[in-house]
């Protein structure tokens, strides 16, 4: 089997995020947007999919790459991908993950049993919008989400955002008091049986990643994710060594597992992060791994197609929730997109995502939708 060719079909949709000039995005009115879907398609029939894709980047670097190779042969590709220069860790998971789907239809399986199986049905937790209102608005939504059968609840409290002016804003200051108000809110709404965490996505300096610490452990929150930026490991290893509560991070440090690795070693967090975005299902399933060969956990950043397999192939011990999100009161999450049959991650109403069972990523495309909106 060879790969014959990597097409991008690109097709009008609509979102509500509104990206702002620090880089970061707000919610806003429904806008336009373009989305897009590539083939990966192969000499005997057999076609794997990932949703996204840029055309003119796979014809610079991927096609001439790939194009005449096994797709089956995935370790082999992910180490080419990963010592090319014009090929970052991102676009190297992307394509993995379209390898992977490509195998899963050829074989007729979903991606978690062709990694070995372990689960059909993990534990979730309601991740929430940043910047969604007052304390009080966080915690009626805590509620709300605890009656939908959800036993944990992640608060991203104000991220790029002034919550005393309320507007856009960089990264730095953070504002830690009115996270903790937030953090306060909920946990006297949903009361201490409610497992609680708290993502400030790096907006902390190492004093205020110490007070929020002490705060949340107040509290009973599980961990505290990302508060600082990532870049600098030292303030982390200070870190982890003066709080009780865990530190759930690195989230968006570059480097994949071979970055994780390191901070394993520097004890510079109690639990790992990653996501496909950092070299794929292939290179998030080797840190799962190296997490669980050190007793340590390694929580998926995100949900999705994606990490949804990873997750099934791994023991609650290693990578024990399904972050479902990010949930807002006025998005209708339960509502998949457009282009698409299903959700990723139905749950079971006592706090489970359920896993896909179609074959390779699992999920079905309304072609209809795509060529009526297709960019031409």
């Amino acid at each position: 089997m060879k790969l014959t060719d990597i097409q991008v079909t690109s097709f009008r949709t609509t979102t509500r995020t509104h990206p702002t000039k620090w880089g970061y995005y707000q919610w806003g009115p429904e806008r336009e947007t373009v989305s897009s879907l590539t083939a990966f398609t192969t000499d005997e029939g057999v076609t794997g999919y990932m949703l996204g894709g840029d055309q003119r980047t796979i014809d610079a670097v991927i096609k001439p790459l790939l194009l005449g190779e096994n797709p089956l042969d995935r370790e082999k590709l992910w180490h080419w991908m990963d010592q090319h220069p014009g090929i970052n860790e991102h676009l190297m998971g992307w394509v993995d993950c379209g390898l992977w789907d490509l195998y899963g239809r050829m074989v007729s399986l979903p991606v978690h049993k062709l990694l070995g199986g372990c689960r059909d049905k993990v534990k979730a937790y309601a991740s929430t919008w940043p910047n969604m209102g007052k304390p009080e608005d966080y915690a009626e939504h805590a509620l709300a989400c605890k009656a939908q059968g959800y036993t944990a609840y992640k608060v991203h409290a104000y991220i790029h955002w002034n919550p005393y002016t309320w507007e856009p804003g960089p990264q730095l200051p953070g504002y830690p008091e009115a996270d903790i108000e937030v953090c306060k809110a909920v946990r006297e709404a949903v009361g201490d049986d409610m497992v609680l965490m708290l993502d400030p996505f790096g907006v902390y300096t190492y004093e205020q990643s110490l007070w929020v610490g002490r705060e949340l452990e107040k509290l009973g929150f599980y961990w505290l994710e990302h508060p600082m930026i990532e870049t600098r490991i030292e303030p982390y290893r200070r870190l982890t060594r003066e709080l009780d509560i865990a530190i759930c991070s690195p989230e968006h440090a570059p480097g994949g597992i071979f970055t994780r690795a390191e901070w394993v070693l520097q004890g510079a967090s109690d639990m790992c992060r990653i996501d496909v975005g950092y070299g794929g299902i292939t290179g998030c399933y080797k840190l799962v791994m190296l997490c669980q060969a050190f007793g340590i956990q390694c929580e998926m950043h995100g949900g999705g197609w994606t990490n949804t397999h990873l997750l099934g192939a791994t023991p609650a011990s290693t990578c024990e929730y399904f972050e479902r999100g990010l949930l807002r009161p006025d998005a209708d999450y339960e509502l998949p997109a457009p282009y698409l049959k299903a959700i990723c991650d139905p749950m079971d109403g006592e706090g489970n995502v359920i896993l896909p069972t179609q074959p390779g990523l699992g999920f079905e495309i309304d072609w209809e939708y795509v060529e009526e909106h297709r960019v031409r």
